[in-house]
């Protein structure tokens, strides 16, 4: 899915799941709600099997989760097997990344955008109102690295909420939400621009994050940030 194995790493690291369970060349992730990133299995190894699917849908079913699979863009083999027991492919996903140097370079514009921690209730609300309910903060909650919520302003109004965290080198941004009326305006790339400071702050000297290919939108608003794709993955789930 990612040939880089740092940014492979972070991308697991930084938004993980609330336990995980090891089924012989899979491994499967309890998101509790927290979204597909953290509610499936994916291959481990190349070595996994057909009865390891099944076990994984067993694991799946017994915390009372939908069987679901995120399978690499490039992983043909997985991806015929589920197709073969019924599985359907959906929600294309890329994954970018950007030096924290090129992103930082232009200054963010005073109290446009800075990191908070813990997150503030009307950061919270921002998510929220968008697509990053509880569960999924949640999901932020847990993790054991170093992170950071954004927030971005414009015209003295709240406008934008975001989350980034490291692991060495790498820093991924996650659950970029925008209020609707406020859209269009630039707040996420302030944000985007945002936790590139704060992660080279940390040391990191790379920025990574997913987008859906649909929000064909959000992708040319990074390609003009300068990110470039390093690989992707899909969800493939049953009716």
């Amino acid at each position: 899915m990612i040939a880089d194995p740092q940014i492979a790493r972070a991308f697991e690291t930084t938004w993980p799941a609330a336990e995980y369970a090891s089924v012989g060349g899979l491994v499967v992730g309890r998101g509790r709600g927290g979204g597909g990133r953290v509610s499936s299995a994916r291959a481990a190894r190349p070595d996994w099997s057909d009865t390891d699917i099944a076990r994984a849908e067993a694991v799946q079913r017994g915390w009372n989760e939908q069987p679901m699979f995120r399978v690499a863009d490039d992983d043909a083999a997985l991806a015929a097997a589920l197709v073969a027991q019924g599985y359907r492919h959906g929600t294309p996903t890329a994954i970018l990344a950007a030096d924290c140097a090129h992103l930082g370079a232009l200054p963010v514009p005073p109290m446009t955008a800075f990191p908070i921690w813990p997150p503030l209730a009307m950061q919270r609300d921002i998510w929220r109102d968008g697509s990053v309910s509880a569960p999924r903060q949640a999901v932020m909650d847990r993790v054991a690295l170093p992170k950071t919520a954004l927030l971005g302003r414009i015209t003295d109004r709240a406008a934008g909420a975001a989350f980034v965290a490291l692991d060495g080198p790498v820093a991924m941004i996650h659950a970029i939400e925008v209020v609707p009326a406020l859209r269009r305006q630039g707040v996420a790339g302030w944000l985007v621009r945002m936790a590139a400071i704060w992660a080279q702050e940390q040391g990191a000297d790379r920025l990574a994050l997913a987008v859906s290919r649909a929000n064909t939108a959000a992708r040319a608003a990074y390609d003009r940030l300068g990110f470039t794709e390093l690989g992707g993955y899909g969800y493939w789930s049953k009716d």
